[in-house]
């Protein structure tokens, strides 16, 4: 329960215009879904992230921290703990030689774009991915057979007990949208990419290659959550929806796209109720025609 001496102690770690209740989530989203949070906390810097974090994780108080929102559908009833809510001011980078250090709240497009500058390959597929540095860490964010365990170095992170802790890329055992720090909670602060030397023209023409590709096959003048389905092995879960029958299927304002079926977009007014109908569908009805199940990629959170 978000009590007044709960919103008290996190603007003492904050500021009071930091604090937002009944805040409606729609606007924090890629998806344009989702009714309020009992408490949105901005945060300012990495301190501030710390000590909300670990104040939340000692009171056992439910929270989610929150990107871009690039990867996420928040309920209809909003969110009945404090979303932390990290916005562009955790959002430093530094290149030192080969390394970039970033924090959480950077976007993964502007990392790459500093790689780019600094002559550094390694990074040109994360250029057209919407979401934070934090984010993509969490969840192994990929595109175009690259992905965040191939470059990352080194992760800090508040651990689930509330310790900072610095995770090697062995220790944050990355699997396919998947991490330690996605299954068990650590909260990321910072992380160091490891990059290669590289021909900055070359790296440019490579970027603006993958974000052309994405803008001429993606759905991006609708908001969504991006793929919303994880790649099942061997096969494409746009094939299989498509295969399906289901390109363009709709429920409510969500809907199939009909440019690339691995994408739900919200056509106008979808409620998080109609995409969560509208993925099960498909799930069943993939299922039933193929025996694959199909797993979301998307957060939802109740």
């Amino acid at each position: 329960m978000i009590t007044k001496e709960v919103i008290d102690s996190i603007i003492e770690y904050t500021a009071s215009e930091n604090v937002k209740l009944e805040e409606t989530l729609s606007g924090y989203t890629t998806f344009k879904i989702g009714g309020p949070a009992k408490c949105l906390v901005e945060i300012d810097t990495v301190k501030q992230l710390t000590d909300v974090s670990q104040y939340l994780k000692r009171e056992k108080i439910p929270y989610y921290v929150l990107g871009n929102g690039s990867n996420t559908l928040f309920a209809d009833e909003g969110y009945d703990g404090v979303v932390v809510h990290l916005g562009n001011k955790i959002s430093d980078i530094r290149v030192e030689g080969n390394l970039i250090y970033a924090e959480a709240g950077a976007m993964l497009a502007r990392v790459s774009k500093e790689a780019q500058k600094a002559s550094l390959t390694g990074l040109e597929f994360a250029a057209g991915i919407p979401g934070t540095v934090g984010g993509g860490v969490v969840m192994n964010a990929g595109a175009y057979d690259g992905e965040m365990k191939q470059v990352v170095k080194a992760v800090s992170a508040v651990s689930p007990e509330g310790e900072f802790v610095t995770l090697s890329n062995e220790e944050a055992t990355f699997g396919y949208r998947s991490s330690l720090m996605r299954h068990t909670g650590y909260v990321v602060t910072e992380v160091v990419f490891e990059l290669q030397e590289g021909n900055a023209d070359e790296i440019l023409t490579k970027m603006n290659d993958f974000n052309e590709r994405r803008r001429s096959k993606q759905p991006l003048e609708y908001p969504s959550a991006g793929s919303t389905f994880k790649r099942p092995e061997g096969y494409f879960a746009g094939k299989l929806i498509m295969d399906a029958g289901l390109r363009g299927y709709t429920v409510g304002g969500a809907c199939v796209s009909e440019k690339h079926c691995g994408f739900v977009i919200n056509k106008g007014g979808a409620t998080a109720k109609d995409v969560v109908t509208l993925i099960n569908d498909v799930k069943a009805k993939v299922k039933a025609d193929t025996g694959i199940e199909l797993e979301p990629e998307i957060e939802i959170i109740q």
